[in-house]
């Protein structure tokens, strides 16, 4: 005889086998957020979701599997419970999930992100007990759940820019038992009525540090930002703010991406061919391959962010093995291409892009290749932004 599925029961054992990996990985040191994972129902912010399966399409697309309790409770429950993050929706669209379809690639813009970053992300930030604090990216609800339990619902802030995803959010938390403060907001201007937090925490990351989310914080208070940019490197950092209205902090080390701000996606940019037809300079044989910065290796991941402080609205593709830097804002554009044992470089518009990226190549190694912690990051009082380091010349972000 089979008994009917009761999710209630069946997560608590999965929740505990959670709490227990997340504790051994030395993420809930603190009991307030170690009691918090044990307590919060993942599984009802999650009833739906996509995970990719094990083989690509015949067009070399990722297959993604929608995942519900009624197609598949034991795989359902059981990604709920495990340490991934589960895409619900891909470019903007909410899914019909009364009868959802196989989807064959696209672009996620909403998910849960993994258990193992979300607390991470609030420890990294110092959350601690008495603090007021602005989510950006509600999401499904279950970061926002996380600090409800934590410092109760009255300390805390959670905004999405997506109001469908913030309804369903909110509806579950409400059944949860937890009341924070929702609002459908773009988190660039992070949330002025209920300014001044003592941490801000961004779900999603950002060009640049928007303005707001300094104004908004406290003398001494912490932003947690996830920085990003249209070559697709990623950084996080921790800034202090001071009481002039500037604020620094360190780069923190890990390899970590996050969804861009709806705000903050890159342009269309039309045909690579059409740009390369008007490429006047070269071509010159380049000092560095494009590997520098597209290996999937640390170093990679890390330089490409350090490049794209240099050339912020360039835009890379591969096209038939040719390497295309696209800048719409300036209207250059650069395209590599394999030449015997090396590359050569084609250059047009009024930024050399690709030597843009050589001198931050050259600077980096001169430098002895220093990590992300190495680096960190200061907004001056009138907004201006540059990364530093000690043995290289600062860099300023885009937006200064």
């Amino acid at each position: 005889m089979t008994l009917p599925a009761d999710p209630e029961t069946d997560a608590l054992p999965m929740r505990a086998a959670m709490t227990k990996a997340l504790a051994q990985e030395g993420l809930l040191d603190d009991a307030g957020w170690r009691s918090a994972v044990a307590t919060v129902p993942r599984h009802r912010f999650v009833p739906y979701f996509y995970l990719p399966a094990d083989d690509r399409g015949g067009d070399g697309l990722t297959v993604w599997e929608p995942i519900t309790a009624d197609r598949a409770y034991g795989r359902w429950l059981s990604a709920a419970y495990s340490d991934t993050t589960l895409v619900t929706q891909f470019d903007g669209t909410e899914p019909d999930w009364r009868n959802p379809a196989v989807r064959h690639g696209g672009s996620p813009t909403s998910s849960s992100t993994m258990p193992s970053l979300v607390v991470r992300m609030w420890v990294d930030a110092e959350v601690e007990e008495g603090h007021t604090v602005l989510e950006i990216g509600t999401g499904t609800g279950y970061s926002t759940a996380l600090a409800c339990e934590r410092l109760g619902s009255s300390h805390v802030t959670s905004i999405e820019v997506d109001s469908r995803r913030l309804e369903a959010a909110a509806d579950t938390l409400h059944d949860c038992g937890y009341t924070p403060t929702l609002a459908a907001a773009d988190g660039f201007h992070g949330y002025w009525p209920e300014a001044w937090f003592d941490r801000i925490v961004t779900a999603c990351s950002f060009r640049r540090v928007p303005p707001a989310l300094v104004q908004q914080t406290r003398p001494d208070g912490k932003i947690l930002l996830n920085l990003s940019g249209w070559l697709y490197g990623h950084a996080r950092v921790l800034l202090t703010v001071a009481g002039d209205g500037s604020a620094e902090g360190p780069l923190l080390p890990g390899t970590i991406s996050f969804m861009s701000a709806r705000a903050h996606a890159a342009p269309a940019f039309g045909n690579p061919s059409d740009w390369a037809a008007g490429l006047c300079q070269g071509p010159r044989r380049a000092r560095h391959a494009p590997a520098f910065i597209t290996a999937a290796t640390t170093d990679a991941f890390h330089l490409r962010f350090l490049a794209q402080a240099a050339v912020p609205d360039a835009q890379l593709t591969v096209l038939h093995g040719v390497h295309y830097l696209i800048d719409v804002v300036s209207g250059s554009a650069a395209a590599l291409s394999p030449s015997g044992d090396g590359w050569e470089v084609r250059e047009g518009g009024p930024v050399r892009l690709w030597e843009r990226v050589e001198r931050v190549i050259d600077l980096y190694q001169a430098a002895g290749r220093p990590g992300p912690e190495e680096f960190s990051l200061r907004v001056d009082s009138v907004g201006r932004q540059f990364l530093l380091h000690p043995r290289m010349p600062d860099l300023p972000l885009h937006g200064r």
